[in-house]
C-alpha cells in the first residue's frame, strides 16, 4: 500500500482528494494536516509515503513544510498541490525537495497516477511539461557558482545523464538517448542524487540548468 498524507487548509479539499485516492486498491490516506507544521509532524511520527501539500496553507506553508519533511522523513516523496500564476513558489517548492506538483483541477485518475509514480521516485510531470517548467521558472534565482561546486566530483557519465534530467526525460528516454539500460541510469541517477545532495530528480533537473549543463550541447 502506498501511504499518504494530504495537508490541505481547506477541509473539503482535503476530503476530496481523500475519497478520489481511497478509490485507488493500493493507495491509503494515513494522515490529514490542515497545516505545514501538522504535516512535518505527520510524517516524522509514522511512515507515510507520499506528502500532498498545498501551496498556500496558514502557518508553516507548504514550501517550508517541504524543507522539514525533507531533511526530517527521506523516504516521504513531496508533492505540491497548487494552481496556475505561482511561478515563484513552484520554483521555491523545487529547490526545497518537493518532487514535483500537480494542479487542484487535476482529473481522479490523474491524481492517483500521480501520487503512484511519486512514491517509486518519480517525477509527478510528463516530460515535456516538466521541461517547460523547468525552463520558466528556473531561470530566476539561478545560483551558478553553488551548482558547479556540487556537481565536481560527477563523473563524464554522471554529468551526462544529469544534463538529460534536466531537459525532463524519463529514464527509458535517457537509456536511449545514451545507448545504455534503464537499470545503468537508475545506478547513475543514484549516484548523482548522493553526490550532490539532491533529495529528487527535479531537485538534480534544477540543477542541471543552475550549472549551465543544457547549454554545453
Amino acid at each position: 500500500m502506498i501511504r499518504v498524507l494530504v495537508a490541505d487548509d481547506e477541509a473539503l479539499m482535503r476530503t476530496g482528494i481523500r475519497l478520489i485516492l481511497e478509490n485507488a486498491e493500493d493507495i491509503e490516506v494515513v494522515a490529514e494536516a490542515a497545516d505545514g507544521g501538522e504535516a512535518a509532524a505527520a510524517c516524522r511520527s509514522q511512515e507515510v509515503d507520499v506528502a500532498l501539500l498545498d501551496l498556500r496553507m496558514p502557518g508553516r506553508d507548504g514550501i517550508a513544510a517541504a524543507q522539514d519533511i525533507t531533511r526530517l522523513s527521506p523516504r516521504t516523496h513531496v508533492v505540491m498541490l497548487t494552481a496556475f500564476g505561482e511561478e515563484a513558489s513552484v520554483t521555491r517548492a523545487l529547490r526545497a525537495g518537493a518532487a514535483g506538483y500537480i494542479l487542484k483541477d487535476t482529473g481522479p485518475n490523474d491524481l492517483i497516477h500521480a501520487v503512484r509514480l511519486a512514491a517509486k521516485g518519480e517525477p509527478v510531470l510528463a516530460p515535456r511539461v516538466t521541461r517547460q517548467l523547468l525552463e520558466r521558472h528556473v531561470q530566476y534565482g539561478r545560483d551558478t557558482e553553488n551548482a558547479l561546486r556540487r556537481i565536481e566530483e560527477l563523473t563524464p557519465a554522471e554529468r551526462d545523464v544529469l544534463r538529460l534530467l534536466g531537459r525532463g526525460l524519463s529514464n527509458p528516454e535517457i537509456a536511449d538517448e545514451l545507448y545504455i539500460s534503464t537499470g545503468t541510469v537508475k545506478a547513475h541517477i543514484s549516484r548523482i542524487l548522493t553526490r550532490t545532495g539532491s533529495a529528487n530528480r527535479v531537485q538534480a533537473a534544477v540543477l542541471a540548468h543552475d550549472a549551465g549543463l543544457l547549454r554545453d550541447r
